[in-house]
């Protein structure tokens, strides 16, 4: 039995939304990559009556940019790692960022919640400085996909975020 899921790709500056056809929230989140499904009542009350493109979840024929992260998401499933963090409370992840012509990169530890979304994080640049910020801090917050194969790679322990965390300064 399928039902009708508000769906969305956040992508930061704004976002693509679908009503898709399926037998579970899970099922739309395995198959279609950097997606979530939207619970919140009054979100989901929103898009009600806003012509967005209904999808089957089944169909062979995706509307744009659906189409792209089912592509996705088709290339990863096979892969070591794939979902390997999804579905758990929280994510400690230590990923470098801004890597130029070898110079050493700058370091991003993420402290992720279950919906992929940031909860703290800690900036570490070239230099040495490290700042630290909240979810309060950012006004877009996209989700980061957790059944993304390539994010296992940069899995910390709870304990490494922390030390990072306690050694940063707070933004000024």
């Amino acid at each position: 039995m399928k039902t009708r899921f508000l769906v969305v790709h956040d992508y930061g500056m704004g976002g693509l939304w679908w009503w898709i056809h399926a037998d579970s929230p899970a099922r739309i989140v395995e198959t279609f990559a950097e997606v979530e499904v939207v619970e919140d009542p009054n979100v989901v009350a929103q898009f009600a009556d806003d012509g967005l493109d209904e999808v089957d979840i089944d169909a062979l024929v995706m509307p744009p940019g659906l189409d792209g992260l089912r592509d996705q998401r088709d290339a990863q499933r096979g892969l070591p790692g794939f979902g390997a963090l999804a579905g758990r409370d929280v994510v400690h992840l230590r990923r470098p960022w801004d890597e130029v012509d070898g110079t050493p990169p700058n370091i991003y530890f993420e402290e992720l919640g279950s919906d992929g979304r940031r909860l703290r994080q800690v900036e570490v640049y070239r230099d040495g400085t490290a700042i630290r910020t909240g979810a309060g801090d950012w006004p877009i917050n996209p989700p980061t996909d957790l059944h993304d194969p390539g994010l296992p790679q940069w899995e910390i322990s709870a304990d490494e975020f922390e030390q990072a965390w306690r050694q940063a300064r707070r933004e000024d």
